[in-house]
């Protein structure tokens, strides 16, 4: 997505954010991983839950940036289509990353992080058109309020009273009501991208529009970081204070989750936004700017790297078959490092592959939109 005034901070978050998705996705064994980048069980936040709610609020501060000047002729056709096409691409680009290797449509899981970014996204652009930015708080609080009455009052039919439990709360009964047998393998019986709880993730993405929206208001540096921090900080509490009634939950995406998280994002960015716009310590952060640059591309890859490498199947000398990508990891890090840190350096060095095909993506200008 273009933006009429660039901001290096913003592409050097969004490559550390699609960085940090790539290294939790992919431990050489996931009976080996270190806590911290690990999801929290179920309420909790660990650092790992607050990697894609970051990416949402960038998707959110990209719109204010990519359409800002467009305002003044407001959502022509031309622009709708581009929205709808961008929103369809990465939305089939996420179904087509499920299907992949097998192509089993009857069992396809339907959510996933793309398709929920692609459906944010699409609410966001729609939304940033048609409201500003008093409305779009407006939006944004009864989004976030209306999902927390949905989900502590409202009955669950077959079960009884309001619950956040994994499968028994309304958001799980809604996704098996529409998309039963399409949901995540793991569970099968809920969804942590489903579809309820996408209403809330738009939230996340109009306080990136909002911050946005900040950034283009306050001109001097000094006050634009400060009132980041600020708001970040008035974010971050009224999250904890919500969750006293709302936990903090990433597969829920609770309201107290929308607010904590964005809070925490935006004061990232007011930090990124100091040292390298600012103080221009841009040298420091290049490698994030490859991954920030073409980042859907690489989250895509990286997603069809491991199937393929779990996919290929290699015998040992005993006769038992083990995946290529188990042999890779037992052979060149088990097999003298730590299991943690063997499991640790596995998925560093998938990052550093995937850095030198984007560095040399970068020094040629090849950027994949869609």
């Amino acid at each position: 997505m273009e933006q009429s005034q660039r901001l290096y901070s913003l592409d050097v978050f969004r490559g550390i954010t699609v960085a940090a998705m790539i290294l939790v996705n992919n431990p050489g064994s996931w009976n080996t991983v270190y806590p911290p980048l690990l999801h929290a069980h179920w309420n909790g936040c660990t650092p790992t839950d607050l990697i894609f709610p970051f990416f949402l609020f960038i998707v959110g501060v990209s719109i204010h940036f990519a359409y800002k000047e467009k305002l003044i002729e407001g959502l022509t056709q031309k622009i709708l289509l581009k929205i709808v096409k961008r929103t369809l691409i990465i939305f089939l680009l996420g179904i087509f990353l499920s299907l992949f290797p097998k192509f089993d449509f009857v069992v396809v899981r339907i959510p996933g992080v793309l398709q929920r970014i692609s459906l944010v996204f699409l609410s966001c652009s729609l939304i940033y058109f048609s409201a500003n930015w008093l409305a779009q708080i407006r939006i944004a609080i009864t989004l976030l309020v209306g999902y927390f009455i949905l989900m502590t009052f409202v009955p669950i039919p077959g079960f009884g009273p309001a619950n956040l439990e994994p499968e028994t709360n309304l958001g799980a009964w809604f996704d098996r009501l529409l998309l039963d047998g399409h949901l995540w393998a793991q569970s099968k019986t809920w969804d942590p991208e489903g579809l309820l709880s996408t209403v809330p993730a738009i939230a996340t993405g109009i306080l990136g529009m909002l911050t946005g929206k900040l950034f283009s208001t306050i001109k001097d540096p000094a006050q634009k970081t400060t009132w980041l921090f600020f708001t970040g900080s008035l974010l971050i509490l009224s999250g904890l204070a919500w969750s006293l009634v709302f936990p903090i939950n990433k597969s829920l995406w609770t309201s107290s989750y929308v607010l904590y998280s964005a809070g925490i994002a935006m004061q990232f960015l007011a930090g990124f936004y100091w040292l390298i716009d600012v103080q221009g310590y841009k040298k420091w952060f290049a490698p994030f700017i490859y991954y920030g640059m073409n980042a859907i591309f690489v989250f895509v890859a990286s997603g069809l790297l491991a199937k393929t490498l779990i996919r290929i199947k290699i015998t040992l000398e005993e006769g038992k078959e083990i995946s290529l990508w188990a042999y890779l990891y037992q052979t060149l890090y088990a097999s003298w490092l730590r299991p943690y840190n063997a499991s640790l350096f596995f998925a560093l060095t998938l990052l550093i592959f995937f850095f030198v095909i984007l560095w040399w993506m970068y020094k040629r200008k090849i950027f994949i939109k869609v």
